[in-house]
């Protein structure tokens, strides 16, 4: 007798400890193609806010601990620091930036998003006092924000070559 309460107790206890285990949850959308396209538009408001050359307006893309990393100069860490070295970049007649991605990739999990591409620099060189143009390629690391927007977290790029005289 004692063997035939067991059965019905195992399987009535299987099925206890079935129905406790958590569901599966359901699958997150895959929101990267939105995600890539959002940090796109970043990216063009980004490039187009420069011609503004207000540093604050071009600083407020990056995270509040953002890292830039300019060649020849020290890491740069944290947004206030960061408007300052575009602020005095902008108080050059000669300066411009543009730039524009040609890959975007976003993390599955959809927090994480990089891109990379190429920029045009003019500036004046300190030792020349002569407007120079240079060319260069990029990454930039975007994280997404609790509301739902992307901020640059590092922003790095180097020349393809010596900077040129710029065109008038």
């Amino acid at each position: 007798m004692q063997g035939r309460m067991f059965v019905p107790a195992s399987i009535a206890l299987a099925v206890l400890v079935a129905g406790c285990a958590p569901a599966t949850p359901p699958a997150t959308p895959d929101m990267r193609d939105a995600d890539a396209k959002a940090i796109r538009q970043v990216e063009a408001d980004w490039s187009q806010s420069f011609a503004t050359k207000d540093a604050g307006k071009a600083s407020a893309f990056y995270a509040d601990d953002a890292s830039l990393f300019i060649a020849g100069m020290p890491v740069v860490t944290g947004k206030a620091n960061i408007a300052n070295v575009w602020k005095q970049y902008m108080a050059d007649n000669n300066f411009s930036l543009t730039f524009s991605a040609d890959k975007v990739v976003v993390s599955k999990s959809g927090d994480m998003g990089s891109t990379q591409g190429s920029y045009a620099i003019t500036y004046t060189d300190p030792k020349t006092r002569k407007a120079v143009s240079e060319k260069g390629k990029y990454v930039e690391i975007y994280m997404k924000q609790a509301d739902g927007s992307w901020k640059d977290e590092a922003d790095i790029g180097n020349a393809d070559g010596p900077t040129t005289p710029a065109s008038k």
